[in-house]
């Protein structure tokens, strides 16, 4: 456009144009986006310039522990029934409200209880492929229900109009968790809406750090606090509880909750205020309340039928529902009869209330509840730890007709699981998946997307196990427990609880101790004129009856030490704390009688013997050593994954393997061995591939591109004239590292990793890999040789196992061979020697001999040796049935029938590890009918009687023993 007005000012012919030629003249635009159109007329009037409208805003501001909270309204979401910003600091969330119109057909409140976070409030663009926020989160769902449970008890008795509450953050500091700060909002939007509702509440955390209690702490505090507790109340009762704690005393939860009461007071009155200046004037809803004639009429039709039903406790879930299932067929066919169409509009409703009133009145006047238990009794318990041998760990938990199977699957640090939270951490390595399908409750459904009561199932029972986990450094393993509810009737996420503690210590993971959980319930007795409670029963362990007639489901779940997670949901307009802090020591009862029921089962992490379990291995590299075995884009850590089936998960100077089993466990540490090397050891067997050939031997690249000489003298047993007829360019070799010349060359050997040609020898490959920490190895019970074999100073953990002593892990490699097996070597040792020789230096000679100059013992018994202080000297004097013989007792040349003075090392499930001195284990089987019982540190007189098929010596006691 400039351009064209340029032109035409040095163009003087257009500026002399008559008027009526010009584009102006015919109304048309002088350019409009490269294109002509018509233009306003000249003779139009200007527009008016536009006004300014000031949007009226009212505001509170008060302050809670250390931190100024605002409420504000009337900027922002303006056409909303109610609609609120609270901000903390520079955190901000919006919290919005409305209802339906139309009247409502329903017997429900259906209330909707949305929260999102959006990644613009921290601003980061979504890493999604469409670059927006996907379906809800875990921490949405949950933080939906922090908002929904406190606040759904307080609309009135009828009111069954739609509601919906849309909450979401606008900006984030990270510093203040936004769900407290939303239910807080949403509080303040009902009270700014028309909606009959008998608000406020008020919404607090409390912390505490070294024994104190913190108001409000901030994500910060929290990461360093045993105790994150979410109380909501009205201006004198309890009306939600949300806790996660490390074993807190129920006397410490006590005062805690009795500071969180006049915290959470304090927003109340701002709210107040609030909706003096902006609220709206509640509407007149229509409530659906079922009338007093109707109530009276089906009274008198169903309650006696309803008592006696209630009152045998022989009824199981179904049958007993299935009973009052006919009561109210019955019922409603007298109705029909009589063409009571209003009652008959209310009856489920109706027929509801009664059996409300007959369940509380007997529990209150009587003591008894309606399977015939007392008030304070636990329904009988079967526990089954192991049930699916297969697994990593699984267990299986009956309470009543309730039954949870639960499953844990190990798996490698890059399994954690990723969040997208603007708050807490990015990753978590412990998940909790609670399933509830329909079959569990005798129904037809489908399955879709995430359930908001799955969820919070879920998450509360990974709130109380995480706190019993080993700290991340010791065991730096993602863990996936699965809890499939089995049947249901009542407390199945308690039941998930206990499941998945023994489920742990099935999968061998050393929890502190057994967690288990027990839901607490509530019947009260109300005054109508004044809404205070009368008389009131707390019941232990209910049942889903219980929990759908009965004011409270307050769930409990810790050790023997203390609460580990809480959940308190009601149904009336709040409960006075008072009741809620008796209620713990009713709980805590429970909780006992079920953690000795576990413990009975399983008290200790599980051991088991199978090489076909999942195996976890953790190596310390240097980073550099990391981008070498990864490779340009990972091709090199792809190649790897695709040739063996494990998976591997590289972090700042760990690498971690995953496996299925042993042998791809070995598979890809001879892989990752190669390419990037191992710690040089004198006796080591490596492999290698040989690069060029000399005449006067061979050079082999092994371990990771480091190169040593393969001499000729060291080829084979028999003499080689030409090293091109042994090995070739390319050929792979196992090969041992026998030290270094004097210019510091690797020498190596292939005959001294090669078994002679006359004997049976089973090589025990082993070197150490470049790292400093000593090695923690988890290894699986009979699996000794992972400190043996694999000298690599590795976390190693079995899907059951126990931790074995590091020390194992650095002895030398090792050849096992039989007693004829060393003759015959001895033999053709010193080829240039007559036979003269041979016969005087054989075995046989030399036991001629001793016995000549040396009488035998007087003792009959079976001569040994002790190993286990024995000096590692070739003069070390070794003594069998038939006399003595020079030998040295040590993993080269351990011999088969040797007997031996071995220490118990180790006891385990299935058998002993035995030190035999020199750094030495060997391994003793239980037999089946074994009854003796052995401590750690006792001597036995043992016999090699045979070896693993990974070298490690295999014992058998002495009869004499």
């Amino acid at each position: 456009m400039s351009s064209i007005i340029a032109r035409t000012k040095s163009n003087p012919l257009l500026n002399s144009l008559p008027h009526f030629l010009t584009w102006p003249s015919l109304n048309f635009r002088t350019i409009c986006s490269g294109r002509l159109g018509f233009a306003a007329s000249d003779h139009e009037p200007p527009p008016l310039a536009a006004g300014t409208k000031v949007l009226e805003s009212f505001k509170e501001e008060f302050e809670i522990g250390s931190t100024t909270v605002t409420l504000e309204t009337g900027k922002i979401a303006r056409f909303a029934n109610g609609a609120v910003v609270l901000g903390m600091d520079e955190t901000k969330v919006l919290s919005t409200v409305t209802s339906s119109k139309g009247d409502s057909t329903r017997d429900f409140l259906p209330l909707t209880v949305d929260y999102q976070e959006k990644q613009f409030a921290q601003g980061v663009i979504p890493n999604s492929y469409m670059r927006r926020e996907g379906a809800p989160k875990e921490r949405e769902l949950l933080c939906g229900r922090l908002i929904d449970r406190p606040i759904r008890p307080l609309f009135p008795a009828g009111f069954f109009h739609e509601v919906q509450v849309m909450a979401s953050v606008l900006s984030s500091d990270g510093k203040q968790d936004p769900d407290v700060m939303a239910a807080n909002a949403t509080s303040a939007a009902l009270m700014l809406s028309d909606i009959p509702w008998g608000g406020p509440i008020g919404v607090i955390r409390i912390g505490r750090i070294s024994g104190k209690f913190i108001v409000n702490p901030t994500m910060d505090e929290l990461s360093l606090s045993d105790l994150n507790l979410v109380y909501a109340c009205t201006k004198d009762k309890t009306l939600m509880i949300d806790v996660q704690a490390r074993e807190i005393s129920e006397n410490d939860l006590k005062a805690g909750l009795r500071l969180a009461h006049p915290e959470a007071v304090k927003y109340l009155e701002p709210q107040f205020r609030l909706a003096a200046k902006a609220g709206k004037n509640k509407k007149d809803y229509k409530l659906y309340m079922v009338s007093e004639r109707t109530l009276e009429k089906v009274r008198n039709l169903s309650e006696k039928q309803i008592e006696a039903v209630f009152t045998d406790s022989s009824y199981g879930k179904f049958e007993r529902g299935e009973a009052l299932e006919n009561i109210t067929q019955d019922v409603k066919r007298t109705l029909e009869e009589e063409c009571d169409e209003e009652s008959l509009r209310v009856l489920p409703k109706a027929v509801d209330t009664v059996r409300k009133h007959v369940v509380r009145r007997r529990i209150i006047s009587e003591g008894f509840r309606v399977d015939g238990r007392g008030l304070d009794e636990v329904r009988p318990l079967y526990c089954e730890a192991g049930h699916l041998p297969q697994l990593h760990g699984s267990a299986l938990f009956n309470r009543g007709d309730t039954q949870v199977l639960c499953t844990v699957t190990l798996g490698a640090p890059g399994d954690a699981q990723r969040l997208e939270s603007l708050v807490g951490p990015s990753t978590k390595r412990f998940m909790l998946h609670y399933t509830f399908p329909p079959y569990s409750i005798n129904e037809v459904g489908k399955r879709a997307g995430l359930n908001r009561r799955e969820v919070g199932h879920g998450t509360l029972a990974e709130k109380a196990l995480l706190g019993v986990l080993p700290p991340e450094d010791d065991f730096p393993y993602a863990v996936r427990i699965n809890s499939e509810v089995m049947a249901s009737d009542g407390s199945t996420s308690m039941a998930t609880v206990c499941g998945g503690s023994m489920a742990l210590m099935d999968a061998g993971i050393p929890l502190r101790e057994h967690v288990a959980g027990v839901s607490v319930g509530l019947v009260s007795e109300v005054d109508p004129s004044t809404g205070a409670i009368k008389d009131y029963r707390i019941l232990t362990d209910i049942l889903g009856l219980e929990d759908h007639l009965g004011d409270m489901d307050f769930k409990i779940a810790g050790t023997r030490n203390g609460v580990m997670a809480i959940q308190l949901d009601i149904k009336p307009a709040g409960i006075p704390l008072e009741i809620i802090c008796e209620s713990l020591d009713h709980a805590l009862k429970g909780r006992l009688q079920i953690l000795d029921h576990m413990e009975r089962e399983i008290n200790a992490p599980r051991i088991q013997n199978d090489e076909t379990r999942p195996r976890l291995a953790t190596f310390k590299f240097s980073n550099e050593t990391l981008r070498q075995l990864i490779g340009p884009l990972g091709v090199l850590k792809r190649k790897i994954e695709e040739e063996t089936g494990a998976r591997l998960s590289v972090s700042d100077g760990t690498l971690t393997i995953a496996s299925k089993n042993q042998a791809i466990m070995n598979k890809a540490q001879e892989k990752i061995d190669f390419i990037i090397g191992r710690e040089l050891e004198i006796g080591g067997v490596y492999k290698g591939v040989v690069m060029s050939i000399k005449e006067y031997g061979a050079f082999v690249e092994f371990n990771g591109g480091q190169q040593g000489l393969l001499h000729i003298s060291e080829l084979s047993h028999k003499p080689v004239s030409k090293v091109s007829d042994v090995v070739s360019v390319g050929q792979q070799l196992s090969l041992m590292c026998i030290g270094r010349d004097v210019r510091g060359n690797i020498k190596l050997s292939l005959k001294a990793s090669t078994p002679h040609v006359r004997s049976e020898t089973n090589i025990v490959e082993g070197s150490v890999p470049n790292v400093k920490e000593k090695p923690k190895v988890w290894a699986s019970v009979d699996n000794v040789s992972d400190g043996q074999d694999k000298k690599t100073p590795v976390t190693e953990f079995s899907a059951n196992s126990n931790v074995v002593d590091s020390t194992t892990s650095s002895s030398p490699a090792f050849l096992i061979r039989s007693i004829e097996d060393c003759d015959e070597e001895e033999k053709a040792a010193d080829p240039s020697q007559g036979s003269k020789n041979e016969t005087e230096n054989s075995p046989a000679s030399k036991r001629a001999r001793k016995s000549k100059t040396k009488p035998p013992k007087k003792d009959n018994s079976p001569s040994t040796v002790s190993s286990a202080n024995m000096p590692s000297h070739p003069k070390n004097k070794v003594k069998n049935e038939e006399t003595e013989v020079e030998s040295c007792v040590s993993a080269r040349n351990l011999k088969l029938k040797t007997k031996v003075s071995a220490k118990v090392h180790q006891i385990r499930r299935h058998g002993l590890v035995l030190d035999l001195g020199g750094k030495l284990r060997g391994m003793l089987r239980f037999e089946k009918n074994c009854k003796r019982e052995f401590e750690v540190g006792d001597e036995l007189q043992v016999e090699c009687t045979s070896f693993s098929s990974k070298g490690i010596p295999v014992m058998a006691l002495l009869d004499d023993e």
